[in-house]
Parts: structure tokens; sequence; C-alpha cells
């Protein structure tokens, strides 16, 4: 047993001696792959051995996120987790292949990248107490897009309904594309989305933006209100976080959490950010233990009164 467990110390004291893999539970080119690859690059830079992303799409990030779970414990292979992975699938799907909190241990938070509300710009409001006035008056005569069933996006337009009392059918679509392209082409009138996507269309004027969904307003877009400064305590957004799976030596979640943190502060990584509309936020491995606590908490009303459940 103690030579077992002398191996493992050295193993983490020496850590880390061989490439390490990243796996962002989305497909290549969105998001959360973005992030994915930007941080890995200064981060392997930093640990002086490299890190490999590999895109493991699939059933709403559960397959990559499942793979990290069941990984071997020694900080070889970890996850880009996200809001997704970690709050919204574990409370949505039937079958559910891990646990967010005993199944992983936590690195550090990453970024935020807001979600934005939009609409098509001849819908006749300015404003979202404009729109929920509009809702009101003619309830269930709207709908709004998503990216999909279960998505973070459909998730804000389900909780803005709760908070508003407003009535208005998901049309969930597979993809962002698609859903904008609609949205663009007044074949629906309202959508949730995250802001990257949808930035170039409201720079553009082919969409306009009524209000982004963090706390504070986007440094991208200072001209736009959050709906929390209509709607008091309205919340929602997109996180990046990095996990290991449970059992993995905290001298080596230690390594891993310093050089996220460290990579955060690059100013290559901090302008590519910016660019991305992504809020830097950085963590201890605590803080970000505590932060999926407080999603799941956040969320599970919320999936609970919209009665949302998929297979």
């Amino acid at each position: 047993m103690s030579l077992g467990l002398s191996a493992t110390r050295a193993a983490a004291q020496s850590f880390p001696d061989q490439t390490i893999t990243l796996v962002v539970p989305f497909a290549a080119g969105g998001s959360t792959d973005v992030v994915g690859r930007v941080v890995a690059q200064k981060m392997g830079d930093i640990l002086g051995q490299q890190i490999v992303v590999e895109n493991v799409a699939g059933a709403g990030g559960n397959l990559g996120a499942d793979r990290v779970a069941r990984a071997e414990p020694d900080g070889y292979t970890i996850l880009m987790g996200t809001v997704a992975t970690h709050a919204l699938n574990p409370l949505i799907l039937k079958q559910k292949p891990y646990d967010p909190e005993k199944d992983f241990a936590p690195v550090s938070l990453l970024v935020i990248v807001p979600n934005v509300l939009v609409i098509n710009p001849k819908l006749p409001v300015n404003t979202v107490a404009e729109l929920v006035e509009l809702l009101k008056k003619e309830p269930e005569k709207y709908s709004y897009a998503s990216s999909g069933n279960g998505t973070p996006l459909h998730l804000s337009g389900e909780l803005f309904k709760a908070m508003t009392g407003v009535k208005m059918e998901h049309v969930p679509y597979k993809g962002a594309g698609p859903a904008l392209n609609d949205l663009i082409g007044n074949q629906i009138s309202i959508m949730f989305d995250n802001l990257p996507s949808s930035s170039p269309h409201i720079k553009a004027g082919t969409l306009k933006a009524l209000g982004v969904t963090t706390a504070e307003r986007a440094a991208s877009f200072p001209d736009v209100p959050t709906i929390a400064e209509t709607v008091p305590g309205y919340e929602t957004y997109t996180w990046n976080a990095l996990f290991a799976p449970a059992g993995t030596p905290p001298e080596v979640v230690a390594k891993l959490n310093d050089a996220a943190n460290k990579a955060l502060q690059d100013p290559a990584v901090v302008a590519r950010m910016k660019d991305f509309s992504a809020k830097i936020v950085g963590s201890t491995p605590g803080e970000l233990g505590k932060h999926v606590t407080a999603e799941l908490a956040k969320w599970t009303p919320v999936v609970k009164n919209a009665n949302i459940q998929m297979d």
C-alpha cells in the first residue's frame, strides 16, 4: 500500500512528463472549442508539455464528459466542462451517465460567455420592457428560437418566461446557424443566442439586441443593456471550466490550476477572449466546486417548471 502511495506521489511530483489530452465535448469551431484551444496552447507552454485538444461531440456534451469521468485520474485526460455538462444535462437527461460533482475534480473556472436576447428588427419593440408588454398584450402569438432542446439558450428563454410571466412557444433548432437564418429572414421573431455568434449580425443591423443575459454589460457591446436592468435578478451565461477525473492527486490539480490561471493572464489570451466577448474569471478548485453546486441549485426549479426531460 505504501509503495503504491509512494508511486502515486512520485508521479504527481513529476507531472507532467507526457502529452495531456483536453477533451472538448462539442464539435470544432464552437465557443467551447475556441476557448479550449486558446487556453490549452498557453497552458502547454507553461507546463512544458503539449496539450492536445480532442473533440468528442455528442449527446449535448455528455459523451466527452463521461469519457473524462471514467479516465485514469492522473491529470493526463482533462475536460473543458460547461453549464451544459455540469448543470443542465444532469438535470434534464433521464439517463445520467455521471455525477457532475462526485465524478470530477474541479480545476478552474475559466471564462463566462454572455448570451443575448435578439429580435428581428421588424418586431415593433426597442427594449426588454417593450417586448414584455407586447408578449403580455398578445400572449402565445410569438415564439422564440434556440439552438436546441435543453441547451443553455433554451433554458435562458424559460427563465425569462418564468421571471416575467410572459407566454411564448419555444422552437428548437439543430444549432444556432439555422435559427439565426430564420430569425434574420423573419420566419421567427425572437431568439436567445450566444453573443459571439450573434455579434456580426447585431453589428450589421440585421438583428437587434435587446439585452445581454449576464449581470454586467458586455465589454464588446457596452450600449446593450442587461436584461436584469429590466428584470431584476435575471442572469444566465455560458461558462467554460477545467475538470479532471475524481481522484486526481491534489498536487496535479494544483499544477493544472496554476497553469490555467497564468494562461488567463497572458496578453494574447486576454485579447483573444475580448474579441470573443468572453469575460475572464479564473478560480481555485474549491471556488469552481461551489460554482457547480450553485448552478445546479439555480437551474433545478427552471427545469422542473418547464417540465424538460430528455432521453
